[in-house]
């Protein structure tokens, strides 16, 4: 019950008896009227009420929203200006870098120029020169032709010849002494040439070796592989021997027995069968269980690893020449090598070293040391197919560097590295013949056969003692230097050389050897008085 209604009430229940009832109905209509005001009144308040807090809870809500507007413009504005920032240092970083470049290239350019200049400087004081002796060698004519007359003139009046006579005498007189002046002044040359020549090359070479630190060699053609006990060889020899005989087909290697209880030999000429089997062989004695089944899965495990191995030595090797960019197949070819000797030379150990020299001549020579080491590098790599093609291992190595995607003038120089007929490796494959022969010649590099070694001597003094005039010859030095003692009645200087030159092509013609033999020609005469 409102508060009209109360009100309207307690005055009907007080006054009603003394009111009439007209008067009683006005009074409770004008109650009503004013309890209706009062409701509307408060309603209007309560609704103003609610009006206003709503209209608060909004510009609350509008000031938050515009609060959080600004605070994300505010990181929109840093992180624009961070941007900005960010960009402008990039643009002044490849600024700077651009103006060093241009730089750079007109440092270049200014020292191209100035070469150029010198160059030219150079050119004008040899073309100076050239005129000079031009004008020397002019009056020099002039000056003969005067005295030619001259000499003609006196000839003619002392001897009483002709014109025609005269001429002749002088002109062969003339001939016979530009002839010995001719032949003086070649043998200066000749021997000043060679003599720095020799010194140069010898200088490049020393460099080279002495970069150079290589290893010894190692000739093994059996492997051994120590057993725990005794029991262990009875269960590799099996029943019958019928594993031995399954571990021999599926490797290709000859089982040794022996007297020693605890070891076994693996003997195989191809070195690659040899480490297949080893590591098959103690895998198999690791395990216990030694049966043919066994043994084939376990040679199939081994060749799998020895491909990944041989991968992970030619990229080792590559690594230390210096030689990047090589395919996943060269690096495995490469790394077979570590397996291969040639004369007890680790082939790919001559390979590394034959790089690290053709890289160091070819610095020296102002040539492309990245193109030599690779060429002196992958110069070998045709002896890890030999066993499976046949031919040259220098062409077959030019023929597989080329399929695989090679340089043609690093195929071409690997074919050319042992000057075989018909290839032509230019200048690089020249350094790579080299280094090959510096390598394989050095002391320590490979082991020779003592009979070989004594045959190849006696063949080198056998091929000298054929000339005539030849009293001894003397091959030292390891067959490299060849010393023959000429008869000084029988061979003149000039016939020396010629001498010389005859044994050098004969020699070559005759024998195959590493590296160079030098010879030395000896013509000595001895005038003995004796004083009494």
């Amino acid at each position: 019950m409102n508060g009209p209604s109360i009100m309207l009430f307690a005055l009907s229940s007080t006054t009603w008896d003394g009111l009439s009832d007209g008067v009683a109905i006005l009074i409770i209509a004008a109650l009503l009227l004013i309890g209706l005001f009062l409701g509307y009144a408060l309603r209007g308040l309560v609704g103003r009420w609610q009006a206003e807090s709503i209209e608060k809870r909004m510009r609350l809500r509008e000031e938050e929203a515009e609060a959080d507007i600004k605070a994300r413009l505010k990181e929109a504005d840093i992180s624009a200006r961070a941007a900005v920032v960010k960009a402008k240092e990039a643009f002044e970083a490849s600024t700077k870098k651009r103006r060093s470049e241009l730089q750079a290239a007109d440092e270049r350019q200014t020292q191209r120029e100035a070469n150029l200049d010198r160059k030219a400087a150079a050119l004008d004081a040899r073309e100076g020169a050239a005129a000079a002796k031009a004008e020397a060698a002019d009056a020099a004519a002039k000056t003969a032709r005067e005295l030619n007359q001259t000499a003609e003139a006196r000839l003619q009046a002392l001897a009483k010849m002709t014109h025609a006579e005269a001429r002749k005498e002088i002109l062969a007189r003339a001939n016979a002494e530009l002839r010995a002046d001719a032949a003086i002044l070649s043998r200066r040359i000749q021997e000043a040439a060679r003599e720095q020549g020799e010194t140069l090359a010898a200088r490049i070479v020393a460099d080279a070796v002495q970069r150079c630190a290589a290893s010894h060699v190692e000739a093994l053609a059996t492997t051994t592989v120590t057993l725990p006990n005794a029991e262990m060889k009875g269960r590799i020899v099996g029943r019958d021997g019928r594993n031995v005989r399954a571990f021999e087909s599926a490797t290709g290697v000859q089982l040794l027995l022996d007297d020693a209880p605890d070891a076994v030999v693996l003997s195989a000429f191809d070195p690659l069968r040899r480490e297949i089997a080893r590591r098959a062989l103690v895998a198999l004695v690791a395990d216990g269980r030694i049966h043919p089944a066994s043994i084939e899965s376990a040679v199939a495990t081994a060749q799998a690893a020895l491909e990944q191995t041989c991968e992970e030595k030619g990229a080792e090797a590559a690594a230390e020449a210096d030689v990047p960019g090589l395919p996943a197949e060269t690096l495995r070819l490469m790394g077979a090598l570590h397996f291969r000797l040639s004369l007890s030379q680790n082939v790919l150990r001559h390979s590394v070293e034959v790089a690290i020299l053709s890289g160091a001549m070819a610095a020296e020579m102002k040539l492309d040391g990245a193109r030599a080491r690779r060429i002196g590098f992958l110069h070998d790599i045709g002896k890890a197919i030999t066993a499976e093609k046949r031919g040259a291992h220098a062409a077959l190595g030019a023929e597989f560097l080329l399929a695989h995607g090679e340089d043609p003038k690093v195929c071409a120089a690997v074919a050319a590295h042992h000057a075989d007929p018909g290839t032509d490796g230019g200048v690089y494959g020249v350094l790579c013949a080299a280094a090959d022969a510096i390598s394989s010649a050095r002391p320590g590099a490979r082991q020779e056969n003592v009979g070989d070694y004594i045959q190849r001597l006696e063949n080198l003094e056998k091929i000298a003692k054929a000339h005539a005039g030849v009293l001894h010859v003397y091959a030292v030095q390891a067959g490299r230097d060849l010393r023959v003692v000429v008869d000084p009645s029988v061979v003149g200087d000039s016939a020396a050389a010629e001498l010389a030159g005859e044994i050098c092509r004969d020699i070559s013609a005759q024998l195959k050897f590493p590296g160079m033999i030098r010879v030395t020609v000896v013509r000595e005469l001895r005038c003995v008085e004796y004083a009494k």
